[in-house]
């Protein structure tokens, strides 16, 4: 299966904002492997903050004020994405059932990083089965709060078009 990367770099981020807004494609389902948000214009102690970071899945209605990004296919020989991603919508998603599949919070200064194919060194193992699913049509976005000023932010979202869901 191919692999994509849609990404964001040097936006100045100072409100509450669906950082990444990712919608299946109707022929596809997708499986999401990383997200990274991380900025770099905010280093001394004094900047220190902590962000709240979702990931929702459910919505119906795009959020708005961002911008469409082309994923990028990180095997350069395949075909290219069918999912829609946006990035940096500041009027965020908010029609439909939503579905907090993760909250957390993330120091600014060090960035976030959701990672579960990672091998884990304690373990021994990986976390695959903690990949995030979307079937075809659905809709997920990675939110933030406003951080407490502006930051200079870059984002990574790696993700799968991985097929139909199997009839049974």
């Amino acid at each position: 299966m191919p692999v994509f990367t849609a990404t964001f770099s040097a936006v100045a981020v100072s409100a509450a904002q669906d950082v990444f807004e990712i919608v299946a494609h109707a022929s596809s389902r997708v499986r999401v492997r990383k997200i990274f948000i991380g900025q770099y214009s905010d280093a001394g102690d004094a900047a220190a903050e902590m962000p709240s970071v979702q990931v929702i899945r459910g919505y119906t209605v795009s959020g708005s004020g961002g911008s469409t990004v082309t994923p990028a296919n990180l095997q350069p020989w395949s075909r290219a994405a069918v999912s829609v991603v946006e990035a940096n919508n500041t009027t965020v998603a908010n029609t439909g059932t939503a579905e907090v599949l993760i909250s957390e919070t993330f120091n600014v200064q060090a960035g976030w990083l959701w990672a579960p194919g990672q091998m884990d060194p304690r373990r021994g193992a990986s976390y695959e089965d903690e990949y995030i699913y979307l079937e075809a049509g659905s809709r997920l976005v990675v939110r933030i709060t406003a951080p407490a000023d502006a930051v200079t932010m870059n984002g990574t979202l790696v993700f799968e078009e991985i097929g139909k869901q199997p009839t049974s």
